[in-house]
């Protein structure tokens, strides 16, 4: 039991660095949290929240690790933004700004990493060609 507290209590110090660096202040309004995402007849997931963030509209996952990432090292996380800002273009009609990713380490090191512009498109379209190479590879049409 006490091991489990002390994991929580950690749990709860990494919540409250990324709330202190990486929502307050910055956070304008939320649309929704834990909303499901989805391409018509493609893709779907979750994503932990989409709002305004800093004057853009955003969507932004949570992260956690155990140590510092570089930017090298989380191209799978700036994939699924990618395919998620994607997605609720497509299905609202809007124009998504930019994908964030809001990380702190267990050692309570706060990270956020940002895709926007021509980046964040050439995320969107690399996922893309991920689906089509998916489909293409299990005979799905």
């Amino acid at each position: 039991m006490r091991a489990f507290l002390k994991v929580n209590e950690q749990y709860k110090n990494m919540a409250k660095e990324i709330i202190e660096k990486g929502v307050n202040n910055k956070l304008d309004e939320i649309y929704g949290m834990e909303e499901t995402i989805y391409y018509p007849e493609q893709y779907a997931g979750t994503a932990d929240l989409i709002g305004i963030y800093q004057g853009k509209d955003v969507i932004i996952d949570f992260k956690q690790s155990n140590k510092p990432k570089k930017t090298d090292y989380i191209q799978d996380y700036f994939l699924q933004l990618g395919a998620y800002t994607l997605a609720h273009d497509v299905v609202h009609g809007t124009k998504m700004k930019a994908g964030i990713i809001l990380l702190c380490t267990k050692d309570i090191l706060f990270q956020e990493f940002k895709i926007e512009g021509a980046e964040l498109e050439m995320y969107q379209n690399l996922f893309m060609g991920r689906v089509k190479q998916f489909y293409e590879m299990n005979n799905i049409t």
